[in-house]
């Protein structure tokens, strides 16, 4: 079933039950197909309709969420970009996508303006993109959301909108790779709803369920949450930050939340709270963890924390959107796992030699199934490298390094590019940041391989301390020789008042180095 058939479903079978809050909004179902229908007719008034991309920079919001549905409502093709994109970067995507429409906060306007600007003499462009505006002043000569998004459509949408193919495509997704060029990841409604339905199953998503997220739209673990929702009839509440977690507490006790997405810097901030009650958020049915791996010293802090909501922990990518996840009661049996694949996914790990390895042996984790993307947007290169035939079937590569047990539970290792080797030995700077995460006192560490002469690289550990602990070097590396084999044990310790994290909350070193600008990373 297409995404914005199960809107339109839940919005005549359950038309006042809450869809989506952010801030002092608050949607039911009918009000949000309302708003969705309003901006689905003017989109085709516009000339907009099946096929055409939309590029949508929007906080989490009720508009974000209002524009991703319109899109599809059309059979146009939703591209969620972040609202910190710059201008150059833009100016790329959009020469790529030829976007007839781009839906964006007000404060945006200058920026686009400078990004489309380098396109007005670029050959073979279709027609420029309508730039629609969140909150635009009233005498502002733009196209203004809130008016497209309340006109009246009753009636006005044709039959065949519900006719659109299920193998059409629903949304690109924007994801640099080592390189950091953008890269548009294609997901049909097929793939994406694949994805979804698997994951509302094993979590078990109902109509009744609250599910508050910090995560950005414009990524495939926040975007999730929007589906998953919408697939259920639940309601999700929307909020733009972490960087007040006991805000972000008092608004999962006001709306009885029942689900909470994160990613481990999440998890660190909330444990590290103080003077909190295990039985602070007594609706909470559930917490999930992706995009990065949880420590197991973090994880046995949130259950502590919070000893009757379940935690599932999982591994996915942008490609397949999710391939794994770890049942809450094994964690304790397997805190280092990621899990078991999706009942959707068959997953292979294979050697240098592109041949499947033994139980317990490490090599490449390929995934197949239909929650796999597409391909990269007009990148048939790119494309061709991602994938690998396998018995007659097409595995997505992950780049990632894994493992696997003889009960079928898969453990990370590293990214391919990312294992030191020093003195002869591969080292998996997982394996080093979870001793240093042991470590009481360490609030966030990043580990990466420098050059040497002697050694080829060395062990070099980024952290984060509480201020009051008084860790030193020493005691650091004293733990560590206590925990690692001597060559995993870092020779370099640097030490900074916060690490850079990605727009999703990954902490991400910056091409082997931690600039001073980098220090202003937040959870998004």
């Amino acid at each position: 079933m297409r995404l914005e058939t199960y809107l339109l479903r839940h919005a005549g079978a359950r038309p006042d039950r809450l869809a989506v809050i952010a801030g002092e909004t608050r949607l039911t179902y009918a009000g949000l197909l309302s708003r969705v229908e309003g901006l689905a007719a003017s989109l085709e008034g516009l000339g907009i309709g099946r096929g055409d991309r939309i590029l949508i920079l929007l906080d989490n919001g009720c508009e974000a969420v209002i524009a991703f549905f319109a899109a599809w409502r059309i059979g146009a093709v939703a591209c969620p970009l972040h609202v910190s994109l710059k201008s150059d970067k833009l100016s790329t995507i959009a020469t790529k996508t030829e976007p007839r429409a781009i839906i964006a906060h007000a404060r945006s306007a200058g920026m686009i303006t400078a990004a489309l600007s380098g396109l007005a003499g670029v050959t073979g462009l279709a027609r420029p993109a309508h730039v629609i505006l969140v909150e635009a002043p009233a005498q502002a000569d733009a196209l203004r959301f809130e008016a497209l998004s309340a006109l009246d459509a009753t009636g006005a949408s044709p039959a065949a909108r519900t006719c659109f193919p299920l193998d059409d495509l629903a949304l690109l997704i924007h994801t640099s790779g080592s390189t950091g060029t953008p890269k548009g990841v294609m997901h049909s409604h097929a793939s994406l709803g694949a994805a979804c339905s698997s994951i509302g199953a094993y979590l078990g998503n109902r109509s009744d369920d609250v599910v508050l997220s910090v995560l950005p739209l414009s990524f495939g673990y926040g975007i999730t949450q929007m589906v998953t929702m919408i697939m259920a009839g639940g309601t999700l509440v929307l909020e733009r930050s972490f960087a007040f977690p006991r805000a972000i507490l008092a608004r999962l006790q006001a709306e009885q939340v029942t689900g909470f997405p994160l990613v481990p810097a999440m998890a660190t901030m909330l444990t590290n709270l103080q003077d909190l009650s295990p039985d602070l958020l007594p609706h909470l049915r559930y917490i999930t963890s992706a995009a990065a791996a949880m420590p197991p010293a973090t994880t046995a802090a949130l259950r502590r924390l919070l000893p009757a909501t379940q935690l599932y922990l999982m591994y996915g990518q942008t490609e397949c959107i999710r391939t794994s996840f770890l049942p809450p009661d094994t964690i304790d049996t397997k805190p280092l796992s990621v899990g078991y694949p999706l009942s959707i996914s068959r997953v292979e790990i294979v050697g240098e030699d592109g041949r499947p390895v033994e139980d317990g042996e490490t090599g490449e984790l390929m995934v197949c199934g239909p929650h796999v993307m597409t391909g990269y947007w007009r990148d048939v290169q790119a494309t061709e490298h991602a994938f690998l035939e396998i018995d007659g079937q097409r595995f997505l590569r992950s780049g990632d390094l894994f493992h696997r047990d003889g009960d079928g539970c898969l453990f990370f290792v590293a990214r391919r590019d990312d294992m030191i080797k020093t003195r002869g030995e591969k080292v998996s700077p997982q394996e080093v940041e979870r001793a240093l995460y042991a470590l009481p006192g360490i609030l966030e560490a990043a580990v990466e391989g420098v050059a040497d002469a002697i050694f080829g690289q060395v062990v070099k550990a980024h952290v984060v301390v509480e201020p009051a602990c008084g860790l030193t070097e020493k005691m650091i590396l004293r733990h560590c020789a206590q925990h690692l084999e001597d060559y995993m044990v870092p020779k370099l310790i640097e030490f900074h008042a916060s690490l850079p994290k990605t727009t999703s909350g990954k902490i991400r070193l910056s091409a082997g180095q931690i600039s001073t600008d980098e220090m202003e990373g937040k959870v998004a």
